[in-house]
């Protein structure tokens, strides 16, 4: 197992590295498509804006090697705005595409009295898929720790999802099919859930601490 983290310019690159060190893993750093050499797991982190994301890996040249990456079959992880580039598009940025891998688009949550956006803090989330692989270990309802204002909205039921419910709204905190596993949350900061989550990717052996 060689784990590939995608490096964009943005995103908390090194709080996932620290991640995937406390689980014995090396990354190797892919900010261009000679960086998938050798590498057997994908792990895009994110954080910033949905069009900023997408034209950084345009810029180095990602874009198509990330779509075959998946079309392939290869274990890919996508983490926050690495998860919602998977969709058709977002709101956030209403004129650029995602990678239309998921059919589907992200959008803003709903306005209400006393509710903070974006979302920030621990939430519980519930798999669909109670015998998938990658939520083994982590009981019916794990908590995960999430910054955001805006998810997506899947269209295509052969996707897996979990839920989260955010101040009376539900929404899919992540999505699965085959050895793809993209989340809203972040499993970085997630502590023992979110390094769970990790090692059952990875295919790691890993106990709760």
């Amino acid at each position: 197992m060689k784990a590939g983290l995608v490096d964009y310019g943005g995103g908390n690159l090194r709080s996932v590295a620290n991640a995937l060190h406390a689980l014995g893993v090396e990354p190797q750093i892919v900010s261009g498509p000679e960086g998938l050499k050798g590498v057997t797991h994908l792990i895009l982190p994110g954080q910033g804006e949905f069009g900023d994301v997408m034209a950084q890996l345009e810029k180095r040249k990602l874009v198509n090697p990330l779509k075959k990456w998946i079309e392939d079959r290869k274990p890919y992880f996508g983490i926050c705005v690495g998860f919602q580039i998977l969709f058709d598009g977002s709101d956030e940025a209403p004129d650029v595409a995602g990678l239309g891998v998921i059919k589907g688009r992200c959008v803003r949550f709903k306005e209400a009295e006393g509710k903070k956006i974006p979302q920030m803090g621990w939430n519980g989330t519930v798999p669909q898929n109670t015998d998938s692989d990658f939520w083994k270990g982590l009981g019916a309802e794990p908590y995960f720790y999430f910054v955001h204002s805006y998810f997506p909205i899947p269209e295509d039921a052969s996707w897996h999802v979990s839920e989260t419910n955010y101040a009376g709204e539900n929404f899919a905190a992540s999505v699965e099919k085959g050895k793809v596993l993209a989340c809203q949350f972040h499993p970085e900061k997630s502590q023992d859930a979110g390094l769970g989550l990790m090692a059952n990717f990875l295919g790691l052996e890993w106990a709760v601490s």
